[in-house]
């Protein structure tokens, strides 16, 4: 917020910015405990986990990370498949079910490499779910010449950035509304992505920067 307000030439610093939000009853709002969506009790192959945590990238299409979220309606859940360039913490790639599929994470795949064609060689990092380990998925990822990554059992830490995104979605939508229909949903997440996240959010790791305008100062 203090960094919105400074580029619309008010001279606002954060000790500033937290005592009028305090005044105005304006709260961060928290995330919520971490639920486990994996389903790692398959008989596919493991990859070694070649990220080791190292998020860092010195440009994009190097490492790509992808997982698995939901989201509650009044139908029921809604999936939430995502694919992050970890260079500049965009979303290339993103898909919605009603179901958690291999389809799903299959979808989500097909739009990122359509959008950003990745050359042989890029990183590609998710969990150990069976939508990722599938024949068909493992095909799709060796058909584009992609290196397979897949964080450790159980850690959640591995794939991080990714974790983080899904906080923030929550955090700065999906909580603060009631979500009658999937449809619903999926509309406001597109409109979330698409329309703030990637051109307009920034982040403190890309110097205050959107993704978006992360890639434009680089090329």
């Amino acid at each position: 917020m203090t960094e919105e307000l400074q580029e619309l030439g008010l001279k606002v610093g954060h000790r500033r910015i937290g005592r009028l939000m305090r005044e105005n009853d304006i709260k961060i709002v928290r995330t919520q405990k971490y639920k486990v969506t994996t389903d790692s009790n398959h008989a596919f192959n493991i990859a070694p986990n070649l990220l080791d945590q190292d998020f860092s990238a010195d440009g994009p299409n190097q490492k790509w990370a992808g997982d698995i979220s939901y989201i509650w309606t009044s139908e029921g859940w809604l999936y939430l498949a995502v694919i992050i360039d970890l260079y500049s913490r965009r979303v290339i790639g993103w898909a919605v079910s009603n179901r958690m599929k291999r389809d799903l994470a299959i979808r989500t795949l097909d739009m990122a490499v359509a959008l950003r064609q990745p050359p042989e060689g890029c990183i590609h990092h998710t969990d150990r779910g069976s939508q990722y380990c599938s024949h068909d998925y493992q095909k799709r990822l060796s058909k584009h010449g992609f290196k397979v990554s897949m964080s450790g059992k159980g850690n959640c830490y591995d794939n991080s950035m990714v974790e983080t995104f899904f906080k923030s979605i929550k955090a700065e939508l999906i909580w603060r509304n009631r979500w009658e229909t999937r449809r619903q949903a999926e509309a406001a997440i597109f409109q979330y992505i698409n329309g703030f996240y990637n051109p307009r959010r920034r982040h403190s790791s890309l110097g205050g920067k959107s993704p978006l305008a992360f890639e434009r100062k680089a090329a």
